[in-house]
């Protein structure tokens, strides 16, 4: 069965019809979205060092690798009723590890991302609160 261009749009919308045959939005980074071992990873060169933390937790010179681990940086807010009046802020660490006896904080970044101001930000509340110096890679 065809449909005419205007029994389409009555039928799917106009916005639904001007996304068939377009390209595929670009993400804000250009970074390609891959998975590895099951897990959905936001960039390749984050997969790329994933598979070398594991190399040398394998080789024992780290321990304790964990990946996208939550650090609280600012607590939830909440009015006299309970209601949530603002979100907690967040940073989420790619990996985590343990060298030398010493918690490392590493983020996969590009030099891109590394200037996005939001990211700036938590860097610092990260040394500030937590005395943690996020090692880029």
């Amino acid at each position: 069965m065809r449909l005419s261009k205007e029994e389409a749009v009555r039928i799917f919308g106009e916005k639904v019809l001007n996304k068939l045959g377009k390209e595929p939005k670009r993400l804000k980074y250009n970074n390609q979205k891959c998975t590895y071992k099951g897990q959905n990873m936001d960039s390749i060169h984050e997969r790329d060092r994933f598979i070398i933390l594991e190399e040398k937790q394998a080789e024992g010179l780290i321990s304790g690798l964990k990946w996208q681990v939550p650090f609280e940086l600012i607590p939830v807010h909440k009015d006299d009723s309970g209601k949530t009046i603002e979100r907690a802020c967040v940073y989420i660490a790619d990996f985590t590890y343990y060298m030398d006896g010493q918690l490392v904080v590493e983020d996969a970044k590009s030099e891109i991302t590394r200037k996005n101001p939001a990211y700036i930000i938590k860097r610092k509340l990260m040394l500030d609160k937590y005395g943690i110096k996020i090692v880029e890679v």
